[in-house]
């Protein structure tokens, strides 16, 4: 069956406590718990270092069967080559997360292009070929040039997902490209309608056979952890 994943991007955050993390809780539990509430993660750590071997297993060992951890991919790859000459690095950026494979706790790599990068098609397209296919991969366009038709068959093609993210500035289209979702809720505060519709969506996807990975905006407060608590409630 299709499964919900859903979760914040990060865990750390002192200033979760009471209303998420009990107020007593030790930095160092606080992924345990983060797993207790939530089945997902995505971990913008990966972006500005290579993990090392010893900390994805303290992620592993810390985390129950059944959750997931969506790696930003490097910016290295994202922002510096932007996805161009990618074939000596990018092997060293997926070697550090095999160990999430091999665990079965990896979910989608989510490759987010800088708000300057136009679309190039041919660079994509390149790009997509070398990507492993058996890695699940999304990809967050911030500029408003990729979002065309031409885009999204490329996506379908290789079966990678559009992240459709949501601030207060930017909307992505709502489109399928891959037989899972990806979404990234990165605005503060959401109504009840608002979340009533991000059920009723997430619900489509899940009827037709999609998993879906859903991110809430994380840091200042614990809202989006709580958000991704009661979507979760909600669906099960």
């Amino acid at each position: 069956m299709a499964q919900l994943y859903a979760g914040t991007s990060g865990w750390a955050y002192p200033n979760w406590k009471p209303d998420f993390y009990p107020a007593k809780l030790a930095q160092t539990k606080f992924l345990g718990y983060y797993a207790t509430r939530l089945n997902a993660v995505e971990v913008n750590f990966t972006f500005r270092q290579l993990v090392k071997d010893t900390t994805i297993q303290k992620w592993i060992s810390g985390t129950p069967d059944g959750f997931r951890m969506s790696p930003k991919a490097h910016q290295v790859i994202t922002h510096i080559k932007r996805l161009k000459k990618t074939e000596d690095f990018l092997p060293r950026f997926l070697a550090t997360l095999e160990p999430l494979a091999v665990a079965g706790k990896i979910g989608p790599v989510l490759f987010q292009l800088p708000p300057n990068f136009k679309l190039e098609l041919g660079v994509l397209e390149e790009f997509l070929t070398v990507l492993p296919r058996g890695m699940r991969a999304a990809f967050e366009f911030r500029h408003a040039s990729w979002f065309v038709d031409d885009a999204f068959a490329l996506l379908k093609k290789h079966n990678r997902a559009i992240c459709v993210a949501e601030t207060e500035e930017r909307v992505t289209p709502d489109v399928v490209t891959a037989d899972f979702c990806y979404y990234r809720y990165r605005k503060p505060e959401y109504t009840p309608e608002e979340r009533r519709i991000m059920v009723g969506r997430i619900r489509e996807h899940l009827q037709g056979g999609r998993d879906v990975f859903g991110y809430f905006k994380h840091e200042e407060t614990p809202q989006g952890a709580l958000y991704a608590v009661e979507i979760l409630q909600e669906i099960r």
